[in-house]
């Protein structure tokens, strides 16, 4: 049995025809840098410029700042319905 007979049951294909297509494209970063601090306050100070908590353990951030989940609420809708 599949992933998703497990999931949805064996009528799984009969439930999704005519379903629209998903595409989740990749969000990769149009560029990257690595910056070097020699200290702490050094790498507060920068955080305090872009506005975002950065740590020692901090390995890489999106600018502006990445809201996760940010587009959650959107949905799909049928006007034909």
């Amino acid at each position: 049995m599949s992933n998703q007979e497990d999931m949805f049951g064996q009528d799984w294909e009969d439930e999704w025809q005519d379903m629209p297509e998903f595409i989740q494209e990749q969000q990769d970063p149009y560029s990257m840098i690595n910056v070097r601090f020699a200290n702490e306050e050094d790498l507060q100070e920068f955080a305090k410029l872009i506005g975002q908590p950065l740590t020692r353990k901090t390995k890489s951030i999106w600018h502006p700042r990445l809201v996760r989940g940010e587009h959650t609420h959107n949905i799909w809708v049928d006007d034909e319905s």
